[in-house]
Formats: C-alpha cells, structure tokens, sequence
C-alpha cells in the first residue's frame, strides 16, 4: 500500500465523465483541484460544486488538448506548478464509426488527443515529478488495448500506446519516488459513448460499469501501488499469466539468425 500523496491534482477531461469522478473522489481525499476540459461553462460549474461541497480550491484551464498550443500551455503548468502531484491523463475520444468510415481530419484529431497529447503530458508529468522526487500519474488506457479485433483500431491503438507508454515510463520513473498507473476500464457508462455515436445500452447490463466504481476501484489499485489496474477483470491471474507469456518471448524477439520456421528448405 502507497501512501496517498497530497497536494494539488490536474485532471485532463473534467468537465464530464470520468474525469469528473476522478475530481469528486480527489477533492473528497483533500486534493486541490486543476481542472482541464474544452467546455468552460461545464468546468465553471463543476469547480463552484467541488468548492461548496468539498471546501478545496479549484483552478480552472479550457483548453483544446487537440491543440498543440493548448497542450503546451498544460505541459508548463505541470513544470511549473510544484504543487502538483497528481496527474490524470484521462481527456480522449472514440470515432464515429469504423474505422474506414472516418475522414483523414477526424483520424488526425483522435490521434492527436489520444496519442500526441497523452504522451507529451505523460511525459511531462514525469519529468517534473522525477526533479521533485515525488508524484503519481494515472494513465486512462481502456481493455481494448488487449483486444484490438474489437471496435474501430484507431482507439484500441490509442490506448495500447498509452499502455505501453505508461509501463516504460513507470521504469523510467520508479527509482525517483515516481509512480505511474495505466487505468484500463471496460464498458463504462459515461458521455464518450453518445458523443461517438454508439449506445452504451446496446451491450448487456452486466458488462457496463458505473463511472463512480470504476474510479473507485482504479483509486484503491492505486493506492496498493498497481502500475496496472483492470477493474474488470475478476482474475488476476490472467493478467500476470499475460504478462509473463509476454516477458518470456523477451529473448527471442531479436537475434542475429533468422527463426527456423523461416528458413527455406533445399528440397522445397
């Protein structure tokens, strides 16, 4: 169990969802708030309820994260800001659509906020956490990192880049008094769903988690010190079965000969 960090928390995708549970549950903790979202009206209202109800001060940033100038913005607050500790990497989006069925502009803004802007805030998030020698930072991935046959795989690419990024960084960071979490939720029911275009309650009722659950139990991973956290998946076992069928390919994956089963034989 690690202890919780106090200190103020930035959270990307405020407004709604999933990141503002997260800001419910950080304020209920003591945290102080940084809120980031596009919708300044929503972020406005969302930081004088967290006040009332939680007496904690709440600072509030619009910004487009699709925007370079505006992620840069948000990137030098992290820098700058040592009363940051905690960031949460959640802002993201889903396609309308397949993946065929989606424009060159609408694939470059996906990829822009759930790649360019996850990573150059993930990153500077622990560079500045790693000068301090202190911080924590939840990454917002999603299971279809494991299962790209599923949906659209822009998204499912997204976030196991996102997955990836946070594992590497978690070994860059950890000697430094730095931890680092990816959060993988499944069918969870929050807006993301009806601003794609798809139905939440086209799944069946059993595969679709409350937005408060799924914070709450990423909340107590990471409080035990997970550096993945799969609120879903009842067996654990599995995951570490994963993980270690991956590490055990680790040797072979680049040699100076090529594998056996692609050599071609003299008689064929």
């Amino acid at each position: 169990m690690t202890d919780i960090i106090q200190g103020a928390a930035l959270i990307t995708g405020a407004s709604t969802g999933l990141g503002a549970v997260y800001a419910d549950r950080l304020a209920k903790r003591g945290h102080d708030l940084i809120l980031v979202a596009r919708n300044g009206a929503q972020l406005q209202d969302r930081a004088a309820t967290l006040r009332a109800d939680h007496g904690v001060a709440v600072d509030v940033i619009v910004a487009d994260l699709s925007n370079s100038d505006d992620v840069t913005r948000i990137e030098q607050r992290l820098i700058d800001d040592a009363a940051i500790t905690l960031f949460v990497n959640n802002a993201g989006m889903s396609l309308n659509g397949g993946t065929l069925e989606n424009s060159a502009a609408e694939i470059q803004t996906i990829i822009a906020l759930n790649i360019t802007a996850a990573a150059r805030l993930a990153i500077a998030a622990g560079k500045a956490f790693a000068s301090r020698g202190a911080g924590q930072i939840v990454n917002i991935a999603s299971v279809l990192a494991l299962a790209p046959e599923q949906f659209e795989g822009v998204y499912s690419g997204s976030k196991a880049f996102l997955l990836n990024l946070s594992i590497a960084l978690a070994n860059s960071v950890r000697e430094q008094g730095v931890q680092v979490q990816a959060v993988l939720p499944g069918a969870t029911r929050t807006e993301i769903w009806e601003r794609s275009g798809k139905d939440v309650d086209a799944f069946p009722a059993e595969m679709v988690m409350d937005a408060g659950d799924l914070v709450d139990a990423a909340l107590l991973g990471l409080d035990r010190g997970e550096e993945v956290t799969i609120p879903p998946l009842a067996d654990e076992g599995q995951w570490a079965a994963y993980q270690d069928a991956r590490l055990a390919m680790g040797p072979g994956l680049s040699r100076r000969d090529v594998a056996e089963r692609y050599r071609v034989s003299e008689a064929a």
